[in-house]
């Protein structure tokens, strides 16, 4: 049976992140996630997570002057660097277990490298925290003209990089928008996985319509061998609680 994480970024977008953390213990998640958490006071995120006995799987580093993250910018390096600190130092307070170094809307050779270069820093950073970079293609659709295109080309960074804590983020949303059959992308990419999102294809909603079937898609995510929390990574219409059908059918 699978187990999921509520992903705070999307989920309870109206709550601080403390009562979100909250609110997503209450509705029967096993874990939690977040975007941008910086403004949000440590203490108080500090303190839910440890009264609800969650893990905070991770964040991201910020988005930048593009709105789409800063580590493939090679006019941006030292930016990029001050954020992938930020997020790192903010996640190591929360015992956060990954930071996706969000690349930015950029491509070329020059850019390649500079994401790489990037990407050794982080991983020493993290390796500093016990902590693991994540690294997510973005279907451009909603990101047109990101870095990292598709899961083949993220997994051809990873092997180039051969830093066991540089990972890919598989999100099964993006990759059902661009790649097609995604437990075929699974199967592939499953050497090279550190976490695994999902929404509904093509509208980003919950999990229970689309056109991807999500029930043999966690079947068969299950059946590999995947034992950690599943991102619930999707947007909402109205109230939360009224969008988890979904779990309800899994607890």
């Amino acid at each position: 049976m699978p187990q999921f994480s509520a992903n705070l970024g999307f989920l309870w977008p109206d709550d601080s992140l403390a009562d979100a953390i909250r609110a997503a213990k209450s509705a029967g998640f096993h874990a939690v996630e977040c975007h941008f958490p910086f403004d949000e006071p440590i203490d108080a995120v500090q303190q839910s997570l440890e009264e609800t006995g969650f893990t905070m799987l991770g964040l991201n580093t910020i988005r930048g002057p593009l709105n789409a993250g800063m580590a493939a910018l090679p006019d941006s390096v030292p930016e990029a660097r001050v954020a992938i600190d930020q997020a790192f130092d903010y996640g190591s307070q929360i015992q956060a277990l990954n930071v996706h170094v969000m690349a930015g809307k950029t491509a070329g050779e020059r850019a390649e490298k500079v994401y790489l270069d990037n990407l050794k820093y982080a991983s020493d950073v993290a390796a500093k925290n016990n902590m693991s970079v994540l690294i997510e293609p973005l279907n451009p659709y909603d990101m047109p003209g990101y870095f990292l295109r598709d899961t083949a080309h993220a997994c051809d960074l990873i092997s180039t990089l051969q830093l066991t804590n540089v990972k890919l983020m598989f999100d099964c949303y993006h990759i059902g928008r661009t790649e097609g059959d995604v437990i075929s992308r699974f199967k592939e990419c499953f050497p090279y996985i550190g976490h695994i999102q999902f929404a509904s294809v093509p509208d980003r909603g919950p999990p229970d319509r689309g056109i991807v079937d999500y029930d043999a898609v966690f079947a068969a995510i299950d059946a590999g061998g995947w034992k950690r929390p599943l991102g619930a990574e999707y947007k909402v219409e109205s109230l939360t609680e009224d969008s988890l059908d979904w779990l309800n059918s899994y607890i």
